[in-house]
């Protein structure tokens, strides 16, 4: 193998890194270190004898936004919200819209009972109650041998 010779300097490594870290142009390319969740809204989760509830921080977002689906122990809460601005002046006409998306999911416990899950939203927050299933317990048996 040859050895590499250069002509011209070059600019250190850790020079380009620096000019391009996360802080280059913040807010233009939104770079965070959660890229792909940073729409998804906070949520927090509380157990209790009786049941589990899920509270999820969406201000901004009206019940009818949500949709929320049980398939095979898994809860999906998700939302597309449309936003659009229309302004007509003097012969033009200038029309923005967007849309706003994120979907959620979680897997059930085995003691939960998924026909009976109830939700409500208020104040921009959406709360999902699932309530525990009765689980019982098998008592000993004794299994004669013939």
């Amino acid at each position: 193998m040859l050895p590499i010779v250069r002509k011209h300097r070059t600019l250190p490594g850790s020079f380009i890194d620096e000019l391009f870290n996360d802080n280059f142009l913040p807010g233009f390319f939104n770079w965070d270190r959660n890229f792909e969740d940073s729409n998804v809204p906070a949520v927090n989760v509380e157990e209790s004898d009786k049941a589990y509830v899920i509270d999820v921080a969406a201000p901004g977002l009206d019940k009818k936004d949500f949709k929320l689906t049980v398939d095979d122990s898994t809860l999906t809460i998700s939302s597309v919200k449309e936003i659009s601005d229309e302004e007509k002046k003097d012969g033009y006409l200038r029309k923005e819209f967007s849309y706003n998306t994120f979907s959620r999911s979680f897997t059930l416990p085995e003691n939960t009972d998924a026909s009976k899950i109830k939700a409500s939203h208020k104040n921009g927050v959406l709360s999902i109650n699932i309530p525990k299933a009765k689980v019982e317990v098998q008592k000993a048996l004794e299994i004669k041998i013939n």
